[in-house]
């Protein structure tokens, strides 16, 4: 149950930012702009090049987190409703995982690739004070690491052992 529970909890979460990311849709698209911009970076640095100054791109990149977290929500509550249906059956239940892994992973490339990789590493993200979101990043890729490793862990009928 406690699988099932952490799965639907990681899809109501994701589910909460994506609403609040298309509801309230400046908050994090400026943030998104100033860190594609890198106009919040120190200043100077070598890698301004690598900016990105088309306020149409700003607005794609931000079109595909938002797609991506929506994505990755539908993943999980479909994933966790999977798994709840299947909760008395420990077969069953480790082959209904498949959706919540790739509900779970795409969460992991979302924020490790996406957020501290190209965002952090690419755009220099971790050299902004006012547009970094390293921090919160790194707290969702640990929260979906543990999650998936969990998951993943074969379940096993404890009648069946003796």
């Amino acid at each position: 149950m406690s699988k099932t529970i952490m799965v639907l909890a990681f899809a109501l979460y994701t589910s909460l930012v994506a609403f609040n990311n298309l509801t309230d849709y400046n908050s994090n698209f400026s943030i998104t702009a100033h860190v594609l911009l890198m106009d919040t970076t120190f200043p100077d640095n070598q890698g301004l090049w690598r900016a990105i100054k088309s306020p149409s791109l700003h607005h794609v990149a931000y079109g595909l987190i938002i797609a991506t977290e929506i994505l990755i929500a539908g993943l999980c509550w479909l994933g966790g409703l999977r798994l709840y249906q299947n909760i008395r059956n420990p077969s069953s239940f480790n082959q209904a995982k498949s959706l919540a892994i790739l509900g779970l992973t795409l969460g992991f490339l979302l924020w490790f690739t996406g957020f501290m990789t190209i965002g952090g590493e690419w755009f220099l993200m971790w050299q902004s004070e006012t547009a970094s979101g390293q921090q919160a990043a790194f707290r969702l890729v640990m929260i979906t690491v543990v999650t998936l490793i969990y998951l993943i862990q074969v379940d096993e009928d404890k009648h069946s052992h003796s």
